[in-house]
């Protein structure tokens, strides 16, 4: 995939502090990752639970449980974070 892609990011709610809310904060070190290998995030609310979809050129690339990636931070110690950036580079 040539850099500067459009990533789309569609996240769904989850619980934390006994609320379920749609939340961006496990998002971040995602999306720094991202925009560290040249790509543009589109943040994208869904009504799944618990999930983390990136989609390029309106095919799916990478999934993942949003609780599984980390709070806050940079992406780059975050193992989920690196596994989407592979998958949003291999991307046709």
């Amino acid at each position: 995939m040539p850099k500067n892609a459009q990533v789309t990011l569609r996240y769904g709610p989850y619980e934390s502090s006994g609320l379920v809310e749609h939340r961006t904060f496990r998002l971040e070190g995602l999306q720094a990752a991202l925009r560290e290998h040249g790509h543009q995030c589109v943040l994208e609310e869904t009504s799944d639970w618990n999930i983390v979809e990136l989609v390029v050129n309106e095919e799916s690339v990478y999934t993942c449980d949003i609780k599984q990636l980390e709070f806050g931070g940079d992406g780059k110690l975050d193992p989920l974070c690196k596994e989407a950036v592979i998958a949003v580079d291999n991307a046709y």
